[in-house]
This record gives structure tokens, sequence and C-alpha cells, in this order.
């Protein structure tokens, strides 16, 4: 069935009469959770079932489930996560030890996700802080040096994967030197293209193979002086594609955020027009997600194919996880951190 390019939220723990209708009209790709979204894990479950249902199809259902302080299954009833600094600490400590550690912790919140039907998850994080940048990124990053990032990124969406959960590699090309959050303005890096080379890029390249990946609302002067990444099909061609080699299906960061120019309409527009696969609206707010399916295309071509081997990667790994004695494992792994 025809499917549209797009990731939708929704406003609360349950779906409306109009959100169900509109959802049944849009068809879109997929639908993102927020903590607004989230009371209970029985009511994730029925909520992720009643999305799919509306959608008509077997909708990816997306978090962000990082750990630290951007998580949105919380306690009680679901495990605190570490921040991605701390396997960096125990990386740096222990190199195998904090491999194991980010992989195993991945594959435990892919039990947790997939147990209340979330298939895709927005991690891992392989932005490479600098000194002066905002603290947006911050401790959610594994390192401030490219190498960790991208070991420690890529033990973590292994994890993921081998519970049956997508990862989505952000944010391409690199948000670490920004010096603003793009949730509130547009951050501008003056980067040389060398500096980007040797630093930013580096963990994109190294997990290029990745299924998914989301765009940077941030402009790097060096590469397109007046877009940002998100809606520069310069840097979409040119460095995510050809310079990193990215072959995945690629999303936009939200674009309700205060980062992009226009309206609604005309972000959904630029970013497809970039090159982005999929665009992503967060806020469940009824009159922007009308303005965003204006716009919309259907999901076609090159951006279906993507879709299509991304999608053929989810399935869990076929070995048994104990999730008792690994969480067991997993805490003594953090402890020595």
């Amino acid at each position: 069935m025809s499917v549209s390019a797009v990731i939708y939220g929704c406003a609360g723990a349950e779906l409306t009469a109009d959100e169900r209708s509109f959802f049944r009209e849009a068809c879109p790709w997929g639908f993102m959770l927020f903590a607004r979204n989230i009371m209970s894990p029985d009511q994730v479950l029925h909520l992720a079932a009643a999305l799919r249902e509306a959608a008509g199809h077997d909708a990816p259902i997306l978090i962000d489930q990082e750990g630290g302080r951007v998580q949105r299954l919380r306690p009680p009833h679901w495990q605190s996560w570490p921040a991605g600094r701390r396997y960096g600490e125990l990386y740096e400590r222990d190199a195998e030890k904090g491999l194991h550690a980010a992989r195993l912790g991945a594959r435990l919140m892919a039990a947790e996700l997939r147990s209340v039907g979330i298939t895709v998850d927005c991690l891992p994080v392989l932005d490479v802080p600098v000194p002066g940048a905002h603290d947006v990124i911050g401790d959610r990053a594994y390192a401030d040096e490219p190498e960790p990032v991208a070991a420690l990124g890529l033990a973590a969406a292994e994890g993921l994967m081998a519970g049956g959960v997508l990862p989505v590699i952000k944010h391409i090309p690199g948000h670490g030197r920004a010096g603003a959050d793009s949730h509130e303005k547009l951050p501008v890096v003056n980067a040389s293209l060398d500096e980007l080379e040797q630093t930013d890029f580096v963990p994109f390249r190294a997990l290029r193979s990745m299924p998914l990946a989301m765009t940077a609302h941030v402009v790097y002067t060096a590469l397109d002086p007046d877009n940002p990444a998100t809606t520069s099909a310069t840097v979409i061609r040119d460095t995510i594609r050809a310079r990193i080699g990215f072959e995945g299906l690629l999303m936009s960061d939200d674009l309700s955020m205060k980062a992009l120019r226009g309206g609604l309409a005309e972000r959904t527009r630029a970013a497809l027009a970039a090159g982005c696969d999929l665009v992503l609206h967060c806020n469940g707010d009824m009159a922007e997600m009308e303005a965003v399916e204006a716009e919309a295309a259907l999901l076609t071509g090159e951006s279906l194919a993507r879709s299509e081997a991304a999608l053929a990667r989810a399935f869990p790994s076929s070995e048994p996880l104990d999730t008792d004695s690994a969480f067991a494992e997993f805490s003594r792994l953090m402890s020595l951190a």
C-alpha cells in the first residue's frame, strides 16, 4: 500500500476521533511517541496498536530512548538508563568493557521497547561536542573524540538491532559544534570542511551502513552557507550521501523546531525537495499536521526502496536474552565507570 513520507506524533495517551480520522486518511509511514503519550506499559502497547490500526499498516513506532536526560520511558514502569557519556567514561578505563556495556544496555532497552510495540529508537547519538558548544548535546554524546563515539555508537546500534529495534543515527552530519539549541534557534557552524571531515563526519561515516539517520537543523557555512542540512540539497547530496556515504533512509529532525524558517507547509516542501526521504512532525498539533500533510509526498522510488531495506532489518536475534541476568551484568559493568 502507498504511505505518506511523514512520521507524526499524537497529542495524548489515547487517540482522539479526529486523530484516528486524520491518520486513516494520511496513512503516514510511522509515528513518534513522547512523554505526553506514555503512562503505563499496557497503555503504550494499546496506543501503538491503535496508531497502526489508524494508519492501516504495520507502521514503525519511534521513540527517543537514549538514557540520561533523554528517555521517554521512565521509572517506575521502566528502567532508568545512563547517559551516553557514562559509557564513554567506562570506555576510557576499559574499552572492551565500555563496548560490552553499550551493546548490552541497548539490547536491554530494545527488550523494553519491543514489549510495548516500539520498533525504532532514535539512538545512537553520533555528535562530537567541542568546547564552547551548546549543551543540548552535552552528556548525550559518548565522548569528545570521534573514534570512541563511533565505536560506542556502533555497539549501541548492534544491541538495538539484536533486540529487533532499528537504530537511527543522529544528527547527521553532526550537531556537536552547534552553539545554539536547534529547538529554539538556528545554529550556524563556521568550521572548515577539513575540520568537519576530521571530526564531525567520522562517526557517521563509520556507521554509514545503518538503516536510518536523522538530519541536523544546523547551517554549516563550509557546506551550504544559506540552508541548514535538513533543507539543503547540497548538504544531503554532496555530504550525507557522497562524502559520508550514508545510503539508508534519511528523516528530518522535527519540523516544528524553531531552527527552521517558514510555515510547516514550506518546511515540508523544502526538506523533501532537498532529499529527505521522510519528514518528522512531533507535537501532535492537528492544524500543523494538516499543513504538513498538504505538502507531503507518497513514499516512492529510491525512498521507498530505502524504507523497504531498512524495515527488512527489523527482526530480533534468535539468541534468547535472560533479562534479569543481563541487567545484573549491565549494572556490574556500569558500576566500574
